[in-house]
């Protein structure tokens, strides 16, 4: 049971952001940009990093949800995902994915851990700036949403089929269609 009355029976941060839509918007606003956004990095790869970056830590709402994400739009599905979450280094993943997890697992250790040789390793691979920069930023975003789902001990299902359920309309429709929609005069709720 979550810490807070959320007034919601929504699992996870999806109950925190229809509790509070007025933060819950420009949060769900920046996962659909750096999560669905332009960008050279496939929507399923960077939902594994932020898959990757919920596991380590610990957040079971959002390696779970993340986890479906990615495996609903990476080749390779759900075995995929459950091999780069148990070892990046040895997964079946081209070289610039396992170094760019390899960044993004140094920022959930702290952001001066991401290191010249990461990068270097990185660029090797064929990873650009603004790839290395995204991974950093989803990196560091996760690690703040992961604990604000779990600071407020938010209700994570423990059976994978719910998370499954959650993939299609996330890559259907977005991270917008998770909040509720305004009433006639605007407000939400």
């Amino acid at each position: 049971m979550p810490h807070i009355d959320l007034n919601n029976d929504q699992p996870g941060i999806v109950g925190l952001f229809q509790y509070r839509p007025e933060t819950g918007r420009p949060m769900s606003e920046l996962a659909e940009v750096l999560l669905r956004g332009p960008g050279t990095l496939g929507r399923g790869e960077r939902e594994l990093i932020a898959a990757h970056v919920s596991a380590l830590n610990e957040c079971a709402f959002c390696a779970g949800s993340h986890s479906a994400f990615a495996a609903a739009q990476l080749d390779g599905g759900a075995e995929l995902v459950e091999q780069a979450s148990e070892d990046p280094a040895t997964a079946p993943l081209p070289a610039k994915m396992k170094a760019l997890l390899a960044i993004a697992g140094a920022v959930t250790r702290g952001g001066r851990e991401v290191t010249p040789e990461l990068v270097k390793e990185a660029r090797l691979h064929g990873a650009t700036d603004p790839e290395i920069h995204d991974t950093v930023l989803i990196a560091a975003v996760f690690c703040m949403f992961n604990r604000y789902v779990d600071g407020l001990d938010t209700v994570a299902p423990a059976d994978p089929a719910a998370y499954t359920a959650m993939a299609g309309p996330i890559v259907a429709h977005g991270y917008l269609s998770v909040l509720p929609s305004p009433d006639r005069e605007g407000r939400t709720g």
